[in-house]
């Protein structure tokens, strides 16, 4: 009996053992389930979207660590699709969104290839090959024809969108090319982001905006370009976005198909520095657009910065010396003549002689970096080119400070020694029997000659009829023996009309040869004595840039040895914790040059400045230069002013600093000193001298 009682016991706890694990089985089932539809819930109102978190560019400073270009943050007006069309009313609330951009002036870009105004018509032609593939993609995802027209697409968007019928035409047209750009975002395979609406918004009109309360709005953080100075325009260049032929060089270095990068100037020559590394940022948003979650799955790093060589003090002091002289010429003329009143443009250039580090480099007319995105289209009809740089693209005849080439080759080429002397005759008639004769300006201009002169004394007074005669007896001298060109051969290796090795675009012009003159003219096109004697001078083809000038300035200081242009000091990285890169010397080419030919040289150049061409601007100055002015005519009255250029190094008797300056129709090199003397006083004074008083404009 008692065993039976324990067996029954038995037989009972098992069978609440048993239905407590069935029990337990159900709850867990139910659990599991629950949990599965809570996940299912969550998943159905939320979305995750990827952005693009855009690093910021390096800064860009001067050789002394001001910093000229930088970021400062800006904020953009961003639409989630997601959440914007599970609100209510998507259409109005774009609408009011879009008028009140409006209102406020904020403008916001589209890329649907529809007109505004009817008749419809498309404009495909003038999107980028990208955009037109984007177009063909969305019609493909709504199944139209390829070929439907402009108006039977805006009435079949119309009705998908389902756009109110009492809508004004301009309200639908606002709609639907938003529209269009956000449907785009949620076509598989397109891979755009979400729809940036405006970039750069004030905080003013950001809080209007938010204000308004519109689903899907959100604000994400930028970093927008700005110039920290109103000088070097053309040296630092400026960025925009890319053009199809751009990015199709870009894209395989991961950059995104809005990127801005540099067009120009350093921020296109140091693009791979400056650039840095975008990011990526996952976010969770509801419905309603609160965010659920957000992370980085990758961390934007900024782009390195670029240490430039140029002093912007030194820049600021050239910009303004240029800008004073050409003015003055437009005002006054030379000597208070009609010469020079025509004056256009100009540049100049300042060198380390014995680095090839640009220290200065302006071009005039210029403009204001920091607003060329609000005048580009103004700058661009502006009178006398001001987004042209001259100092890089401009090729002209160099005139009178070409005869140092000539000196040299007399003398090493052509056996004629420094102190061989020529009587200034006026007119040069060697070639007078085959129709042809020149005269020497000083007496076209004043009917008297230098007298007899030796190559010293006619570099100091620049005498064109001493080298003419000098030019001829080298040329074909050295010609006759090696059928070589001897003037071209010294201007080649002082690196004229040769690239000076500059990191941004430049002309490399074109040097006074036969090869040149048949390049320019023709196979038929003979070389003749009347271009030897043309050479000699800086007349004929010969075409420099005020790049160029100054390499070659340089160049004679050295003794022959040139250096590679450069604007690069260094790369550190975003933090300046780690060296990138740094800079160092090069030299580009060397002449061989004679001592007799480096004293003649040095020894006519500084009389120059003491009893020559440039006598009434620095004898008495404190700095010994030695320098070459210019005069490059034109050969026809109606062509006005001839062009000026002047060139000078200084110390003379151990040269620092290389300057060359042009000015189209500057009527005579000599006033050029004037752009010269406030950069030497800048450059050798513990203070900067940036207002000096302008020597008399008298003729030289």
């Amino acid at each position: 009996m008692e065993r039976r009682s324990r067996f029954r016991v038995g037989v009972f706890l098992v069978v609440v053992a048993l239905m407590m694990g069935v029990f337990a089985l159900r709850l867990y089932k139910l659990q599991a389930a629950s949990t599965e539809t809570a996940e299912t819930a969550a998943k159905a109102d939320s979305m995750t979207y990827m952005t693009t978190v855009k690093a910021a560019r390096g800064n860009i400073l001067d050789r002394n660590g001001n910093i000229l270009v930088t970021n400062r943050a800006s904020y953009n007006l961003v639409i989630i699709n997601y959440v914007l069309f599970n609100s209510k009313t998507p259409n109005e609330s774009l609408l009011k969104l879009l008028e009140l951009c409006d209102k406020l002036g904020i403008r916001y870009e589209s890329h649907f290839p529809v007109s505004e105004e009817r008749p419809y018509t498309y404009y495909t032609d003038e999107l980028s090959s990208i955009w037109q593939g984007y177009f063909r993609e969305f019609l493909q995802n709504r199944d139209y024809d390829t070929d439907i027209s402009a108006a039977t697409l805006m009435r079949n968007l119309r009705a998908a969108y389902k756009i109110p019928d009492d809508w004004t035409q301009e309200q639908v047209y606002k709609v639907l090319s938003v529209r269009y750009e956000l449907e785009l975002r949620s076509i598989d395979g397109v891979g755009l982001e979400n729809y940036t609406l405006a970039t750069d918004v004030s905080a003013e009109n950001l809080a209007a905006i938010m204000e308004l309360g519109t689903p899907g709005v959100v604000v994400e953080s930028g970093t927008v370009r700005e110039y920290n100075t109103k000088y070097a325009a053309h040296l630092l260049g400026f960025i925009r976005a890319m053009d199809p032929d751009q990015y199709q060089i870009y894209k395989d270095k991961g950059y995104a198909m809005d990127a801005l990068v540099g067009q120009s100037g350093a921020e296109l020559a140091f693009e791979d520095y400056l650039h840095g590394t975008n990011g990526v940022k996952y976010t969770t948003v509801s419905t309603t657009g609160e965010v659920l979650d957000q992370y980085y799955k990758t961390v934007p790093e900024p782009g390195d910065n670029v240490e430039l060589t140029i002093d912007i003090s030194l820049q600021a002091t050239a910009e303004n010396a240029l800008e004073k002289v050409i003015l003055d010429l437009r005002a006054n003329g030379l000597n208070n003549s009609n010469d020079g009143k025509d004056a256009e443009g100009g540049a100049v250039v300042v060198q380390k002689v014995k680095t090839g580090e640009v220290l200065a480099m302006a071009s005039y007319p210029t403009y204001d970096p920091s607003t060329y995105s609000q005048k580009s289209d103004e700058l661009n009809k502006a009178e006398y080119s001001p987004l042209y740089n001259r100092a890089l693209l401009g090729a002209y005849p160099p005139g009178s400070i070409y005869k140092m080439v000539t000196a040299d080759a007399a003398i090493d080429y052509g056996g004629i020694g420094q102190y061989y002397e020529i009587t200034d005759k006026g007119k040069y008639t060697f070639y007078e029997d085959q129709g042809y004769t020149c005269n020497c300006y000083l007496y076209t201009s004043s009917g008297i000659t230098h007298g007899t002169i030796n190559m010293q004394q006619a570099l100091a007074v620049s005498c064109n009829y001493y080298f003419y005669e000098a030019g001829r007896l080298t040329y074909y001298s050295y010609y006759d023996k090696t059928k070589q060109n001897a003037l071209d051969i010294v201007a080649k290796a002082l690196g004229l009309g040769e690239p000076t090795g500059i990191e941004l675009a430049e002309n490399t012009g074109a040097r006074a040869n036969a090869e040149t003159k048949k390049k320019l003219y023709g196979d038929s096109a003979g070389w003749y004595g009347a271009d030897v004697l043309q050479a000699a001078i800086g007349q004929s083809d010969n075409r420099f840039t005020p790049m160029q000038m100054v390499c070659y300035t340089s160049a004679l200081a050295n003794g022959g040895v040139r250096y590679k242009a450069t604007i690069l000091s260094r790369v550190v990285s975003w933090n300046y914790v780690d060296l990138i890169k740094k800079q160092t010397p090069e030299i580009a080419s060397t002449l061989q040059m004679s001592d007799e030919a480096k004293e003649c040289i040095q020894t006519g150049m500084e009389m120059a400045a003491t009893s020559g061409t440039a006598a009434s601007y620095f004898k008495n100055y404190p700095i010994k230069v030695a320098c070459k002015t210019g005069t490059a005519q034109h050969g026809n009255t109606d062509m006005g002013s001839d062009n000026a250029s002047f060139v000078l190094y200084a110390p003379a008797d151990d040269p620092e600093i290389a300057i060359a300056v042009y000015v189209e129709k500057g009527a005579q090199g000599g006033y050029l000193s004037n752009v010269c003397i406030p950069i030497l006083d800048a450059y050798f004074s513990a203070s900067a001298k940036y207002e000096t008083t302008m020597t008399e404009n008298i003729a030289h």
